[in-house]
């Protein structure tokens, strides 16, 4: 049997890995339109420098994918996480309802007052928002949570559904009284300690995986698809250098791009999948003449006066981060033809830099130089209301093509490299099995 995955990310080259040791597959194919593997994965080189698409850092509860990431990886630096919310000028550590005691007292009276008398405690949550108000109360939501979601979905919280923060556990009186009371209670232990490769940016997990691909995987870069066809039992796949046919496919590409190519997917599923959500990410690489920030890796701001909703500080994650002053990799969101994805280079380095002089992470402007500046067009899958109901039948429709769903926008799910790792196995195992029945 044939296998072709639409993808070079890690969805893709995992599912491979994972696939390869079956007898019945004689051939597994991956297109990749870029000239690299990676997808959203994928690391920057620039000027001597290496950052990433977003702070990609190693750490789960599932044990197996961890320790799998771990083996691939070349090799791994493990740290400590050192998160800062800044909060009108000042540092809360991360998550925010467990370093209270930073907040000024009209704050801190207000979160504390507001969760001890809440008055959506008992409610069953049905939204983003109503979980926030029902799990923390007025305060600690109107305070950072609310502005924050707000800023980095682009999206309204209460026409999101639970599924991104059903698992965020609520804070006893006894922990929030403890913050409140000066001590940092220490929140999210699973992500307290964290590894990341040495050298090369979380590309080279990816790239491990790859490093271990036998004989039978071929990884086509440079494969820009034209149409995908469903043929006599097989799947015709046309890039702009050639056709191919495969008995099986599974797709990793964000499931907007494979609608347009699927022949009469558009017709048939096209306007549910318009309905899906989604956000775009700008990263802008910038290095500081000084180091102003202290020995901490990711700082978030729910100010709205301040483009960027996070930014990350890669001399923190080793030696072959480091340079002289501090170098930061910022994030911008935007939805695609918004006020922000309109913006000019100029007017876009000007208002990041306007955000790192108001986090005092720069004394005046000069002292900001912008190495690079990259945009992303899927980057955050949106939990929207009608998210589930709209991928039940993307899904249906994909699953009587006989086509396969994979990966972060391949099945259209906010998942992790741990999560995506569990999900190709677990998908390696679907296969396998159906293999075994011919």
């Amino acid at each position: 049997m044939k296998l072709a995955i639409l993808g070079g990310g890690l969805a893709a080259i995992s599912l491979a890995y994972f696939l390869q040791e079956n007898q019945q597959i004689e051939e597994i194919t991956i297109f990749e339109k870029e000239a690299s593997i990676g997808g959203l994965c994928r690391s920057i080189h620039k000027d001597g420098y290496t950052y990433d698409i977003g702070p990609h850092i190693l750490f789960s509860k599932d044990k197996e994918m961890l320790n799998l990431m771990l083996e691939v990886a070349p090799e791994t630096n493990k740290l400590r996480r050192s998160n800062q919310i800044i909060h009108k000028g000042r540092y809360v550590q991360y998550p925010f309802e467990n370093d209270l005691s930073k907040l000024p007292s009209e704050d801190l009276n207000y979160a504390v007052t507001a969760f001890q008398n809440n008055p959506y405690e008992n409610y069953e949550a049905q939204n983003m928002l109503q979980f926030f108000l029902k799990t923390f109360g007025e305060g600690i939501t109107n305070l950072y949570l609310r502005p924050y979601n707000e800023k980095i979905w682009k999206h309204d919280p209460s026409f999101m559904d639970t599924q991104m923060v059903e698992r965020i556990p609520k804070p006893t009186d006894e922990e929030i009284m403890r913050s409140a009371g000066g001590e940092t209670v220490d929140g999210y232990v699973h992500q307290l300690y964290f590894h990341f490769p040495k050298e090369g940016g979380i590309e080279a997990v990816v790239r491990g995986f790859a490093d271990r691909l036998g004989k039978k995987c071929k990884v086509m870069l440079n494969q820009e698809l034209i149409e995908v066809d469903r043929a006599e039992g097989n799947y015709k796949i046309k890039t702009t250098e050639a056709e191919y046919l495969a008995d099986k496919i599974v797709s990793t590409i964000p499931v907007q791009e494979l609608t347009k190519l699927y022949r009469n997917a558009a017709n048939e599923i096209g306007g549910v999948v318009k309905e899906l959500k989604y956000n775009s990410i700008i990263i802008a690489f910038v290095k500081t003449k000084k180091d102003l920030s202290g020995a901490n890796f990711a700082f978030m701001t729910a100010d709205k006066n301040i483009l960027f909703h996070r930014i990350s500080k890669m001399d923190f994650l080793g030696d072959a981060y480091k340079s002289a002053g501090a170098t930061y990799m910022v994030e911008v969101t935007f939805r695609q033809k918004d006020w922000i994805d309109q913006l000019s280079e100029t007017e876009l380095k000007q208002k990041i830099t306007e955000g790192l002089e108001a986090i005092q992470f720069i004394d005046k402007p000069d002292e900001a130089e912008f190495i690079n500046i990259t945009k992303h067009p899927y980057a955050y899958v949106i939990y929207d209301l009608n998210h589930q109901k709209n991928m039940e039948a993307v899904r249906a429709y994909y699953s009587s093509q006989g086509v396969y769903l994979n990966g972060r926008f391949g099945n259209f799910e906010y998942w992790n490299m741990d999560r995506v790792l569990r999900e190709s196995k677990n998908l390696a195992a679907i296969l396998s099995g159906e293999d075994n029945k011919i």
